[in-house]
């Protein structure tokens, strides 16, 4: 399945993109605001608590606050925020452990589209 994950039973990071990922693109810019793609909060909220949630976004930090504040209205749970992040591609490095789990994995989007993605978690015997 193109959208299927697979996973250990560990505590993951996460890492999301903010506009064009979660939200539509710069739509904090607009008088409307910041819009919440759909299925966007159904899997977040699926996401196990001992996992943490980071965000990067390119926007300016001066729009820290409006920002938080539609992720609070929202109920988006996430554990850190970076704001100025470059525009340009975004590098995860990690190693593999000996047993050969997978330590990193890039799931890339349509910007403005949310595709289910399937997390299957395996176990560690």
């Amino acid at each position: 399945m193109e959208n299927e994950i697979v996973l250990s039973s560990l505590p993951h990071t996460w890492i999301f993109d903010i506009d064009g990922t979660l939200v539509k693109h710069n739509g904090y810019r607009t008088p409307e605001g910041d819009t919440l793609l759909d299925g966007v909060a159904e899997f977040l909220a699926s996401i196990p608590k001992q996992d943490m949630i980071i965000l990067i976004t390119a926007r300016p930090a001066e729009f820290r606050e409006v920002t938080e504040k539609f992720l609070a209205e929202n109920n988006i749970r996430y554990d850190h925020i970076i704001f100025d992040a470059p525009v340009g591609e975004r590098i995860v490095v990690n190693d593999n452990k000996p047993d050969g789990l997978v330590m990193a994995y890039a799931v890339t989007r349509t910007r403005d589209k949310w595709d289910k993605l399937t997390l299957v978690e395996k176990s560690l015997n």
